[in-house]
């Protein structure tokens, strides 16, 4: 069983990495805000 805690250990250490990297991500990059402007386009509601 030495070589599936291994693997286990090295999947757990890869999946905490991962997630370092979303962490940091999320905390230390700013977005650039901007000004959206979507068309919208008018349908006829009366079907008779």
């Amino acid at each position: 069983m030495p070589t599936l805690s291994r693997l286990l250990v090295i999947l757990a250490i890869i999946a905490i990495a991962v997630f370092a990297v979303i962490y940091a991500l999320a905390t230390f990059v700013e977005p650039q805000q901007r000004t959206i402007s979507i068309p919208v386009i008018e349908r006829n509601q009366n079907t008779q």
